[in-house]
Formats: C-alpha cells, sequence, structure tokens
C-alpha cells in the first residue's frame, strides 16, 4: 500500500512540474520572409535592327534663273513626295536609373515622289523623288522596366531627284545628297531577354538648296531653282540588342 502511495505522488509532483517546464523553453524566433526580388530591363549594349514605314516630303520650288540669266525668285509651287520606306539602324545604349543614352546610325531606301504643274511654266511638271535617307542621332529616354519613351535629334541626309517634265518627256533634270537636321520621339517594348519592338516619328529640316538643272532633251543648262524641303516620317522598328536581358534589383 505504501508503494501505491509513492508512486502516486511522484506521479503528481512530474505533473506538476511539466507546465513549470513548458514555460521555462524559450519561445521560437520569428523569421521575416525574404523581400521579393524584382526584374529590372536593361537597355544598356549595342544593338542592331530594322524598320519600314511610310513618309512624305514637302518640297517648294522656286525659279531663279533661266539657261544661266539670273532673274526676279518666282515661285513655281509646291507639292508632296510620299511613299514607303524600309532600312536598318544600328547604335548602342548606356543606362543610368531609369534614364537612358544612346547614339544611332540609320540608313533606308525610300520611294517618296510628288509632283505639280509648274505655275511658270505650265504644262511643264516639276517632280521630286527622295530614293534614301539617312539619320546620325543622338538619343535621351526615360525606361518604365521593359517600356524606353525617348527623343533624338542629330543630322539628316537625303538622296534626291528632281526633273522637269512635259507629258511622257523629260526636259531636265538634277540630283543631289543634301544635309539637314532632325528631330524625333518613339516608345520601344522589350518583349524578350534581347527583342524589342517600337514605333518612331522623325521630322527632317532640310532647309532651302538652289539647283543647277541639265537638259536631257537638250545640251546644257536649262534653269536653276530654289528647292525648299522637309519631310515627316513614321516607322516601326524592331532591335536585337546584344548583352544580358535583366539585372536584379531588390
Amino acid at each position: 500500500m505504501k508503494k501505491v502511495l509513492l508512486v502516486t505522488a511522484s506521479l503528481i509532483a512530474l505533473g506538476a512540474a511539466a507546465p513549470a517546464v513548458a514555460a521555462d523553453l524559450a519561445a521560437r524566433p520569428y523569421t521575416k520572409a525574404p523581400p521579393m526580388i524584382a526584374a529590372v530591363y536593361d537597355w544598356s549594349g549595342f544593338y542592331i535592327g530594322a524598320n519600314g514605314g511610310w513618309g512624305t516630303s514637302h518640297n517648294c520650288w522656286t525659279n531663279t534663273a533661266v539657261g544661266g540669266v539670273p532673274l526676279a525668285p518666282a515661285s513655281e509651287g509646291c507639292h508632296d513626295a510620299d511613299g514607303g520606306t524600309v532600312g536598318g539602324q544600328v547604335g548602342y545604349r548606356w543606362q543610368a536609373g531609369n534614364w537612358v543614352f544612346g547614339l544611332e546610325a540609320q540608313g533606308n531606301w525610300a520611294d517618296f515622289k510628288g509632283s505639280n504643274v509648274s505655275l511658270i511654266a505650265a504644262p511643264g511638271v516639276n517632280n521630286t523623288k527622295i530614293d534614301a535617307f539617312g539619320l546620325f542621332t543622338g538619343q535621351v529616354g526615360y525606361a518604365a522596366n521593359n517600356v524606353l519613351f525617348y527623343v533624338k535629334g542629330g543630322a539628316a541626309v537625303t538622296n534626291n531627284r528632281y526633273e522637269g517634265t512635259f507629258g511622257a518627256l523629260t526636259i531636265d533634270r538634277a540630283e543631289e545628297t543634301r544635309w539637314g537636321g532632325a528631330v524625333g520621339a518613339g516608345v520601344e517594348y522589350a518583349f524578350a531577354p534581347n527583342w524589342s519592338f517600337g514605333v518612331e516619328y522623325n521630322h527632317l529640316f532640310m532647309g532651302t538648296n538652289n539647283y543647277n538643272f541639265t537638259g536631257v532633251a537638250f545640251v546644257g543648262n536649262s534653269r536653276n531653282d530654289d528647292i525648299k524641303q522637309d519631310a515627316d516620317i513614321v516607322t516601326a522598328r524592331i532591335n536585337y540588342r546584344f548583352g544580358g536581358p535583366v539585372i536584379a534589383k531588390y
């Protein structure tokens, strides 16, 4: 009987001590979940791409001489030369925070054509064709992760052919490459680690140049005209960028 009482007393004592032991155990420390990593697209690096679209060039002709004899300037009228274009571009960008800076060279074939009946030599027609242009520009942009908004500016060059015609007969012609300035803006979306697609607008300020027209149906100088030119061009672009796709940032 005494043994039974001793065992019972021991069990009661252990039960009373158990809560005290549990209370003495240290609480499990709370571990904060690691912060999420945001993948940020990096626009830095060399890129190469292709573009295609549409353009229009506004051209105003003013006659200043006939057969080498200077005359009082007389307007021959204006016309738009419209058409398609396709070409390519190569450039380099570097990114600092959300700001992106770049340099780019672009070259395009073009088929911008237009004409008007001369105001002083009707029914003669003045014709303009731009068959190529190039842009050499700097860029400043703002990146919202994989979307880039940018403006650009620099030099522009166009290759032009100017002709005077009577019906199907070409009377005289002048051809020249002319230089001017360009400003533009665009938006580009990176849809894959190294690929991006964009849309861009450029305005070309080509100024006024004087052209010496040479006779086609006869030998010699036929006339001189001042031709003022500017152009508006809209293109869709696709680029491949060399280098790593993203940087990781907490």
